[in-house]
């Protein structure tokens, strides 16, 4: 039975990326030296945090979002036996928007989801 959650106010929970087994060189970098990712999926968020005036200040990022976070952001959680990060939004260091191959021309993606180029 899959589990649930529903993440509260300005919070969200993240499944972490894996990057690739080797490095550009070749190099295969054992388990153990790794550095855990700090690029995520978003997989659910919360509906915003209540302002001092009373409304609702949603959040900038959505579920499907690939986001930065610094290192240690965050709480682990295990779910299904898949561990999750949950942590509110300002953790979040960025929002990665690929440019897709329709787009055309040579351009470069940013962080802040401008896209440089020629």
């Amino acid at each position: 039975m899959a589990t649930t959650i529903k993440p509260l106010q300005d919070r969200v929970i993240v499944r972490r990326i894996e990057e690739g087994e080797q490095t550009r060189g070749g190099i295969i970098i054992p388990d153990s030296a790794k550095e855990k990712p700090q690029e995520g999926e978003i997989i659910a968020a919360g509906e915003g945090k209540y302002r001092n005036d009373g409304e609702r200040q949603l959040l900038d990022v959505k579920a499907g979002d690939r986001v930065l976070f610094g290192k240690y952001s965050g709480s682990e959680i295990t779910v299904d036996n898949e561990t999750l990060l949950i942590m509110r939004e300002d953790e979040i260091l960025g929002v990665i928007e690929r440019a897709g191959a329709a787009a055309g021309g040579s351009s470069q993606t940013t962080t802040t989801g401008k896209k440089s180029g020629k």
